[in-house]
């Protein structure tokens, strides 16, 4: 019994990283962007109870710190470059990884708190 809990909690997350309903996985979980929508059009689960609020903001920053820290140090204490051009690497690496991350980890984080049967 474990190990089928153990597949439902990765597919249901492997759905969810995906922006998939984390039961069926046919129909997506957003409207937009970041909208998500009132239920899901192939099994009708609703995403209301769902509500990630600012975990996603929460990894996304702690996932693209990381990346952006290391790749600094590193270019720094091999190349020396001077600082607008680690500026120009830097910022607009960190925006795009943030808002491209953004939504898949938000996807991510209501599939887990469907697996969990949280209750907000």
């Amino acid at each position: 019994m474990a190990s089928h809990e153990a597949s439902s909690w990765t597919t249901a997350f492997f759905r969810g990283c995906r922006r998939k309903c984390p039961r069926c996985g046919k129909a997506s979980m957003f409207r937009g962007y970041l909208t998500i929508a009132d239920a899901c059009t192939h099994c009708e689960l609703p995403f209301e109870p769902l509500r990630a609020d600012d975990a996603p903001a929460y990894f996304t920053i702690f996932i693209v710190g990381h990346i952006v820290v290391s790749g600094l140090l590193m270019l720094e204490s091999f190349a020396h470059p001077p600082y607008w051009m680690q500026l120009a690497i830097w910022l607009p690496a960190t925006l795009i990884m943030s808002v491209t991350l953004l939504p898949y980890l938000k996807g991510a984080v209501m599939a887990v708190i469907y697996c969990s049967n949280a209750k907000g």
